[in-house]
């Protein structure tokens, strides 16, 4: 793969990809299309992305070997690149970053956002706060529930959040309602997408400005594979959840020539492929249009969109990046699913063994690197694209775990204690535990 060259110049990749939008969103594609033409090889604006991502960010984010899952699972070593440690707790702001920058140089003051899971929003409206820019964000009424933390977020950082009363009242509504606005305000308005999907230049600008997390693998990964044993100079297999995919794009594009690194992306299953509760877009959809491109869509005979479930909000949407669905295509990337309870083990899991609290999203990928790395040799190894940190996802946890989330003054003076696969009990302060 090392004559790798996507997209071509109209935004295609394969079949997949281009600009599907109305007459009035044209222009607005094309000023942006030709304005990161214009700066995405500019000495400038690169020196000052990567002091933004150096200094703001704080990259490069680290490798960490999971030594104690591994070793518990046995067979193939985990690491995990842990983008839950970038500042606002997540991959998405190294793509906010990139597009904001292009928004002061575009002399757009008005900065609109979708978001799910919240991260995107919490780090589109970080980035505004630095900047000074006017910040909106459009967020399903049912993510709002589920995500409230990243809500107060937002606003504590000074953006107004539209809650999303359409449809499954999700990612997808979300969206819809963003390119509305954007089609009102095209004067002053920037539209910055969270995912390696929208009209070119949205899926090939996202994928750029998150390559950083694979670029920094390619040189972490030797040293780590060599203190842990592994003969490899590069993982063999790079594993990364994949809703709209903008993190696994982010690590799995650098790896793209590297023929002896699989690239895994790990769908959520929901309640079961067969199930008709999943958001397996790559693995039960069809090709079509969503959202200003072509690419693998959950739709019905009648190509009407169909609604999704998953218990993360970042990976609840009824498409994929259009470079997903052409790494498909063509056999470089493999994908697989991975159903609620499954993630929801994981998660637990990895709290457990290594001390970390992942995003329901990355629990995702977490799942499946527990499933493959039995089935592998110790001197394998596996790097697992931790995208992003889990605090947000505490309330759903609670709420499945049949937990008490906030201590009520009925709790106080009461410490929590609990097993990963049983509901979290109470016991008083000073009690034997």
């Amino acid at each position: 793969m090392s004559s790798y060259q996507q997209p071509d110049q109209r935004g295609h990749f394969g079949p997949y990809g281009g600009s599907f939008v109305s007459e009035t969103l044209t222009h607005a594609i094309n000023e942006l299309r030709e304005a990161y033409a214009r700066y995405q090889h500019d000495p400038d604006f690169i020196a000052e992305f990567q002091r933004e991502l150096a200094h703001f960010v704080g990259r490069p984010s680290p490798v960490y070997h999971a030594e104690r899952m591994s070793r518990e699972l046995g067979g193939a070593q985990i690491f995990l690149k842990r983008e839950d440690l970038n500042h606002t707790g997540a991959h998405k702001v190294n793509n906010t970053i990139g597009q904001a920058m292009l928004a002061r140089r575009m002399g757009k003051p008005r900065v609109i956002a979708e978001t799910g899971a919240g991260q995107h929003g919490v780090a589109t409206a970080t980035i505004c706060a630095r900047y000074g820019l006017e910040c909106v964000v459009y967020m399903g009424s049912e993510d709002i529930k589920r995500q409230s933390p990243n809500v107060y977020r937002m606003k504590l950082l000074g953006a107004t959040v539209v809650p999303v009363e359409s449809g499954s009242k999700t990612l997808k509504d979300a969206l819809n309602e963003a390119l509305r606005d954007w089609v009102a305000n095209v004067d002053n308005t920037f539209y910055i997408i969270g995912t390696v999907a929208g009209p070119h230049p949205y899926p090939m600008m996202v994928r750029d400005f998150q390559s950083v997390i694979g670029q920094e693998s390619l040189v972490q990964m030797p040293e780590m594979l060599a203190r842990a044993g592994c003969h490899a100079p590069q993982p063999d297999a790079v594993l990364a959840c994949v809703g709209g995919g903008s993190n696994a794009m982010g690590i799995f594009h650098p790896y793209i020539p590297h023929a002896g690194t699989r690239l895994i992306g790990v769908e959520a299953a929901g309640l079961g492929l067969d199930s008709g509760k999943h958001s397996a877009s790559l693995q039960r959809g069809s090709p079509g249009v969503l959202h200003g491109n072509r690419t693998y869509v959950l739709q019905d005979d009648n190509g009407q969109v169909t609604e999704t479930h998953s218990i993360s909000a970042g990976l609840d949407y009824p498409g994929v990046g259009p470079e997903h669905a052409y790494l498909k295509d063509i056999g470089r990337a493999e994908y697989v699913g991975v159903t609620d309870d499954q993630a929801l083990a994981a998660f637990h899991h990895l709290c457990r063994t290594e001390g970390i609290i992942p995003a329901l999203e990355s629990s995702h990928a977490i799942a499946y690197a527990m499933q493959l790395a039995p089935t592998l040799r110790r001197d394998q190894s596996l790097l697992v694209c931790l995208s992003g940190r889990g605090d947000k996802d505490i309330g759903t946890v609670a709420d499945l775990s049949h937990a008490d989330f906030y201590c009520r003054p009925s709790c106080q003076g009461q410490a929590v204690k609990g097993g990963s696969d049983q509901p979290i009990t109470l016991v008083r302060a000073g009690a034997a535990a």
